[in-house]
């Protein structure tokens, strides 16, 4: 992986509209740690209860707006209603930051999520759609 390159891998195409940096989506996420040979280790974060969530809780985000660089550039490659794992290199994430806590990596009783420092990520997210305002 290039280092300043974020690689979308569709894993479930959609004919939706493109994700844009003008609206709020809704969207379902697991972050992994991308190993050196490719494998990748939970980092103790996801939306889905299937991969650990207490709950199924949609994430909501807009692109560049309080999010790493790598997530940005990559869902505004995806479409509404798209699953893809988005393949993000250490200076697109968090770079020589580590992030969390660290007793998530080595004690399976303790609580949260932990990515190192230098960590390339894979973010498994499927993007469900645009946020809707409620009328009050």
């Amino acid at each position: 992986m290039a280092l300043d390159e974020v690689v979308v891998e569709i894993t479930s195409p959609s004919g939706g509209a493109p994700v844009t940096g003008e609206h709020k989506y809704r969207s379902m996420v697991t972050l992994y740690i991308e190993n050196d040979d490719k494998s990748k280790t939970p980092a103790g974060w996801s939306t889905r209860v299937s991969d650990g969530a207490s709950e199924d809780r949609p994430f909501e985000f807009q692109p560049g707006v309080g999010l790493i660089v790598g997530w940005s550039n990559g869902v505004l490659q995806m479409k509404e209603g798209e699953r893809a794992l988005l393949h993000v290199p250490a200076s697109l994430g968090y770079g020589s930051r580590a992030m969390g806590n660290p007793a998530a990596a080595s004690d399976k009783g303790a609580s949260g999520f932990y990515i190192p420092a230098n960590s390339n990520l894979v973010f498994d997210i499927e993007v469900l759609g645009k946020v809707v305002q409620q009328d009050l």
